[in-house]
């Protein structure tokens, strides 16, 4: 037969904003998925400054964001000056 035990409740730990700030200075990966049509080992290869390559996002439709390997929301690509961007434009 089983017994039950009693579980002591999680205590609330207080966070300073030190140890946020800390925090806030730990490296992460950014990245956005963007999933390719037919594209290959060969076109990645051929790959230089300025080509231009075919996705399988409609024009305008958001892609996901991730930060280390989390989704944290999706964002549109947006040019700014000789850049690609991304805006985000909703958070998961």
């Amino acid at each position: 037969m089983a017994t039950l035990q009693m579980v002591p409740a999680r205590k609330k730990v207080e966070v300073s904003q030190d140890l946020w700030q800390d925090a806030a200075l730990l490296p992460c990966v950014l990245s956005v998925d963007v999933p390719l049509r037919l594209f290959t080992v060969r076109d990645l290869l051929r790959l230089e400054p300025g080509s231009v390559v075919e996705s399988k996002n409609v024009n305008g439709a958001d892609v996901p964001v991730l930060v280390n390997t989390r989704l944290i929301g999706w964002a549109e690509f947006e040019v700014m000056g000789q850049r690609l961007a991304i805006r985000v434009t909703e958070l998961a």
